[in-house]
């Protein structure tokens, strides 16, 4: 049996199209050979580090995501739905406070609470157009995720810590060296070399470089 190839996933709540990656990479993390390793970091760090610009910041583009985001929710299955008002969402008010407790909760918990938080999480946004930066909107999300009362007092203290401050930015830092300029970002490593894949455009492309076969956004869905 082959060795299982490691694929990171580089995300960012505050970004509708890492959801769509993110749930295409987990409907195929056991239907392709790799090891799926969650990195939560932070979108504006990447932005602001790469000197590109936000769509919010770009009038064409945020008029075509709009239109785009529509399509997409429909053809991923992803139930993803613009807020009110994206500028204030994606812009103004950000995700720092939101990932700095997805780091927390990846430190406590690993990757399968990680995983269930950071859905929550694109949920509250993405879905229900409701806040991520107060402390009890991030409780409520970790509730549906199903922390415990007991957990998520201990990840809220924890969102304070150089300790999480350090290692959001560490993975902010690092995704820039693997050469991000925004979110999502998958890196396949083959053969010892890093491969980076950005959007949520490139899995036919993924599969071909890793060897595996691309069936559609919803492989349990495929017809076979």
């Amino acid at each position: 049996m082959s060795s299982r190839k490691v694929v990171e996933l580089f995300y960012d709540v505050v970004s509708p199209y890492s959801w769509l990656g993110f749930e295409v990479m987990c409907r195929y993390r056991n239907l392709w050979n790799i090891d799926l390793k969650l990195r939560p970091a932070f979108l504006r760090g990447v932005m602001q580090g790469s000197g590109n610009k936000s769509p919010v910041a770009v009038f064409n583009k945020m008029h075509y995501m709009s239109h785009d985001l529509r399509r997409l929710a429909e053809y991923f299955d992803v139930p993803l739905q613009q807020p009110s008002d994206p500028a204030e969402v994606m812009f103004n008010k950000g995700s720092l406070a939101a990932m700095r407790f997805v780091a927390a909760v990846q430190q406590k918990g690993g990757d399968k609470k990680t995983e269930k938080v950071s859905r929550e999480l694109w949920r509250r946004i993405w879905s229900e157009d409701k806040d991520i930066t107060e402390p009890a909107s991030l409780s409520e999300a970790a509730v549906k995720a199903g922390l415990t009362d007991g957990e998520i007092k201990e990840v809220l203290e924890m969102c304070t810590s150089k300790e999480i401050k350090e290692k959001l930015k560490s993975c902010t830092e690092e995704a820039l060296k693997l050469g991000a300029f925004g979110f999502p970002m998958m890196v396949c490593h083959v053969d010892g070399k890093p491969e980076m894949f950005f959007g949520s455009d490139r899995f036919e492309l993924m599969a071909h470089c890793i060897g595996e076969k691309w069936l559609g956004p919803n492989p349990d869905k495929a017809k076979l």
